[in-house]
């Protein structure tokens, strides 16, 4: 066999592992009371700088990252988030049982359409803690860091990942680390100093039901 093709039967097949999983209630105690959920992703992209992060986001986060990508996107379509509810009960076991593998479901097919994995908004919400103001500061240029360095920064700040069955795209039951909310605050808080920040129509809603 030519020597060119046995070199392309060695490298190995991409794959991109997500997983949404630990729904955990937060401000339990307050009427503004909401879930969150742990977004674990593994790969070996060549389009993930950092090939294994850990995040917590809410709902409303992800409604957020939608309206993002599908800006960006044009014609393409995005799948559906699972539908949303205005005041989800935080005790509804089944009802955040069922939004969690909605939502997993959504970032799966994202994951799997190559023009979102262009998207550097899409990158700085999976692999850090930046506020959706912040992502889009980011992704304009508007920040004292760029992109790959936020990313670079969380992954610094974060938990090690343990090597296992993840390693080959087979991670099907919840993790057994912890997956902090705020892994680092060095880049989160530079971007009180950029001037665009200020500027910048969009930031985050405030509080709305428990979403």
């Amino acid at each position: 066999m030519d020597p060119k093709h046995l070199h392309l039967l060695d490298e190995p097949t991409e794959f991109i592992t997500v997983r949404v999983q630990d729904p955990q209630i937060q401000d339990q105690n307050s009427w503004a009371s909401y879930v969150d959920y742990k977004i674990f992703l593994y790969t070996n992209s060549k389009a993930f700088t950092v090939k294994s992060s850990c995040v917590r986001r809410r709902y409303r986060e992800f409604e957020w990252l939608r309206r993002r990508l599908q800006k960006n996107a044009g014609l393409v379509s995005l799948p559906e988030l699972p539908g949303k509810k205005a005041f989800l009960q935080v005790n509804d076991t089944e009802a955040i049982e069922r939004r969690r593998q909605g939502l997993q479901q959504f970032l799966q097919k994202v994951l799997h359409t190559t023009i979102f994995l262009s998207d550097s908004q899409l990158h700085l919400f999976l692999q850090t803690q930046l506020s959706s103001g912040q992502i889009e500061a980011c992704a304009r240029g508007h920040t004292p860091f760029t992109v790959t360095e936020a990313i670079l920064d969380s992954a610094m700040c974060g938990k090690n990942i343990p090597r296992g069955a993840e390693a080959e795209g087979e991670v099907l039951a919840p993790l057994g680390y912890e997956c902090g909310s705020s892994p680092c605050r060095t880049v989160g808080n530079n971007v009180g100093s950029s001037r665009a920040r200020d500027a910048d129509p969009l930031q985050e809603a405030a509080v709305s039901g428990r979403t």
